[in-house]
């Protein structure tokens, strides 16, 4: 299928135009559109909050430039900084795959998730997916991702796990790890649903209207938007009478992952983490 996106994507998230055979995204903008044309298989999105010191351009670059079939959309959540300029720099460089989402303001991750996801459904691909832009998760193994989508037709959705095995390279900090720990059993509580690692930066998901229509509300929450995804496709999956709704979901254990210098987390967050995990166990309790 051919698929269309304009970019540069600033404002609000894109709205879909489709003509035989091709979708079109058109997201006006003060900085104008060109149309640009591709054949995709798997859209990635990033989220971007001042990146411009950290971005890892080359890598990004060479990996989208390697496999044709897989595009990005860089979400720019309302940086201060020159990530603007890098993003749009990276998109030449990369070309016809690549575009930039620009919000207006800095919304949170969890906005610029949803925003770019709708984007990327829109223009038509067979899978989309979010990714942390500091690559903690390597890109390589996007096709994993895609290879476990292929292969269980099934699923919806495919999770990155942070499993430390023996032959894995996961370097994670101690103390990460074991609130991580205890956030997954809370979370795994709520959601009525055993699940290792709701907080990795990388998932895929199959493009259908199904995943579209969960992302249409703003998240309620800003920081553990990953466990209201769940939530909302399990709520779903349950309200349609399904016995096992989480058979629509799959964990995929990383082989490699890294934490990246730069990402802090306070005490306030584990607070705010631990009032909105209550919030959404509250509303998709039944």
């Amino acid at each position: 299928m051919t698929v269309g996106i304009r970019r540069p994507l600033d404002g609000p998230p894109a709205v879909a135009t489709r003509g035989p055979g091709v979708a079109t995204v058109a997201v006006q903008g003060r900085g104008g559109s060109t149309r640009l044309q591709t054949r995709l298989c798997t859209i990635v999105v990033m989220p971007c909050y001042n990146e411009a010191a950290r971005l890892r351009r080359a890598d990004i670059r060479d990996h989208f430039l390697r496999n044709p079939n897989t595009g990005v959309i860089f979400v720019d959540d309302g940086s201060r900084d020159a990530t603007a300029d890098v993003l749009t720099a990276l998109c030449d460089e990369i070309g016809p795959q690549a575009a930039t989402l620009r919000l207006p303001a800095n919304r949170g991750k969890a906005e610029a998730v949803r925003a770019g996801l709708l984007a990327a459904i829109d223009a038509g691909p067979r899978y989309v997916a979010y990714w942390d832009a500091d690559l903690a998760t390597p890109l390589e193994l996007v096709a994993e991702f895609q290879q476990v989508l292929d292969e269980r037709v099934h699923l919806q959705m495919v999770l990155g796990a942070r499993v430390r095995l023996l032959g894995f390279d996961i370097e994670r900090q101690a103390a990460r790890h074991f609130s991580g720990r205890l956030f997954a059993t809370a979370a795994s509580l709520a959601l009525r649903i055993s699940v290792y690692d709701t907080q990795c930066g990388a998932k895929m998901f199959r493009a259908t209207p199904e995943i579209r229509n969960i992302l249409l509300e703003p998240f309620m929450s800003r920081w553990i938007f990953d466990v209201e995804i769940l939530a909302r496709l399990l709520a779903r999956r349950r309200r349609d009478g399904a016995e096992r709704p989480e058979q629509c979901m799959f964990e995929l254990p990383l082989p490699k992952w890294a934490d990246v210098r730069g990402s802090k987390v306070f005490l306030r967050d584990y607070v705010r983490a631990a009032v909105d995990l209550a919030r959404i166990w509250w509303r998709f309790r039944r």
